[in-house]
Formats: C-alpha cells, sequence, structure tokens
C-alpha cells in the first residue's frame, strides 16, 4: 500500500484525510480546554466557533475551515482510483463529498449567533451542517459502489452516522452524538483514500492484464505470412 501511494495524487489524498482528523480533534481538544464551563458532553461543537466566543475565529479557521479544505482534497482525489468501468454513480458519489466537504469548513462563515439562535446566522450554520451530513451519508455509498475496498468502511461509517443523527434524544444526547458522527466522519477521511488507493490499483492492474490479454489473443489470431 505504502508503494500505491508513491503516486502523487493519491498520496496527497491519503494525506489530506488524516490531515483533516488531526487539525479537527486537535482544535476542538484545545479549544474545549481553554473555554471556561464547556463539555464536549452536553455542548454542540459550534458554540467554540460562536460570535462573541472567546478564541472563536482560531477555533473556526482550524476546526472547521481547514478540515473542509482538506476533506475537499479527498473527495478530488478520490476520482483518480475509480476503475474506467465505474460509470456515473462514484463520480456523482465524489461530486457529492466535495460538496459535503465545503459545507463542512462553511460553517465557520457562518457562525452561530448565540444572542439569536432562530437568525439568520444562526440558520445558515445550521443549513451547513445540514448540507454535510446529507451529502456525506448520500454520497459515499455511491463512490463506494465503483470502489469495493472501501464497501465495508463506508457501510460502518454511515450507518453510525445515520444512527446518530437520527436516533432519539433520550437514546443518546445531542451533543455526543454529533461527537459520534464527526468522529465517524473523520475516521472515513483518514482510512478511505488508502483503501482506494489500494483497491484502484488493483482493478487498474487488472484492466490493464486484460487488455494485454486481448491485444495477444488478437495478434495470435493475425495471418502474418509476408
Amino acid at each position: 500500500m505504502v508503494g500505491l501511494l508513491k503516486d502523487g495524487p493519491a498520496r496527497l489524498g491519503a494525506l489530506s484525510g488524516v490531515g483533516a482528523a488531526v487539525a479537527c480533534l486537535a482544535a476542538a481538544g484545545m479549544a474545549g480546554v481553554t473555554l471556561e464551563g464547556f463539555s464536549h458532553l452536553d455542548h454542540p461543537l459550534a458554540l467554540l466557533g460562536a460570535q462573541g466566543v472567546p478564541g472563536a475565529r482560531a477555533f473556526n479557521a482550524v476546526g472547521f475551515v481547514l478540515p473542509g479544505l482538506l476533506a475537499a482534497v479527498v473527495a478530488l482525489a478520490s476520482y483518480r482510483p475509480l476503475p474506467a468501468s465505474a460509470g456515473w454513480w462514484p463520480r456523482i458519489g465524489a461530486r457529492m463529498l466535495l460538496l459535503s466537504a465545503l459545507a463542512f469548513a462553511a460553517q465557520a462563515l457562518f457562525p452561530l449567533d448565540l444572542q439569536d439562535l432562530d437568525g439568520p446566522g444562526s440558520g445558515l450554520h445550521a443549513s451547513a451542517w445540514l448540507v454535510w451530513w446529507i451529502g456525506f451519508v448520500a454520497g459515499a455509498p455511491l463512490l463506494a459502489v465503483g470502489l469495493p475496498s472501501v464497501r465495508r468502511l463506508t457501510a460502518a461509517v454511515v450507518l453510525l452516522m445515520l444512527a446518530m443523527m437520527l436516533a432519539p434524544q433520550g437514546w443518546v444526547g445531542p451533543a455526543l452524538a454529533q461527537r459520534i458522527a464527526f468522529a465517524a466522519w473523520l475516521a472515513w477521511l483518514a482510512l478511505a483514500p488508502w483503501q482506494g488507493a489500494a483497491g484502484g490499483s488493483a482493478v487498474a492492474d487488472l484492466e490493464a492484464q486484460d487488455d494485454h490479454g486481448q491485444q495477444e489473443g488478437g495478434d495470435v489470431g493475425q495471418d502474418h505470412r509476408p
């Protein structure tokens, strides 16, 4: 697998996925410790970047914008390992992953307004969050249609995210459910590019061997008499 990632775009996508996870987790951990009274079990992550909160700009930059842009790199890099026979659905899935990544970054552009949670700013933040998770749970399975190597990981992550987002509030607290969904998404970003690079390369090798075999078969049937 390391050899496969000597390919530039594949290596960039894999490192970007890991970087997105590290940046988001580090920002959430450091900002959560420094903000007095904040609890990851009780408060939404967006509170760390809300208007008027100390350190909000730094958290938004490292916790939302940077992971979102790196996730966009992962989405763009996911095109490369798709085999020629994959069809349109996986490519549509990669586009939806790109939209999801940009929506995650957009949460920083529309921070929560703690003085008006029903106002336009908070509403845009909630809309970006909604586009993020819906775009991912719809796009990742479509991408996995063309990348069998990521199907198990994708199924586990998507089912976990759906369970957290749609679970009754009495089952899992909203803050904890959000953290689990974020962690599942970050795990997919960190792991899927490595698995996709390996699976895509293997499929490409098989297709190349098949084309070579067909070419040799055609040569055998030709008349080589002068």
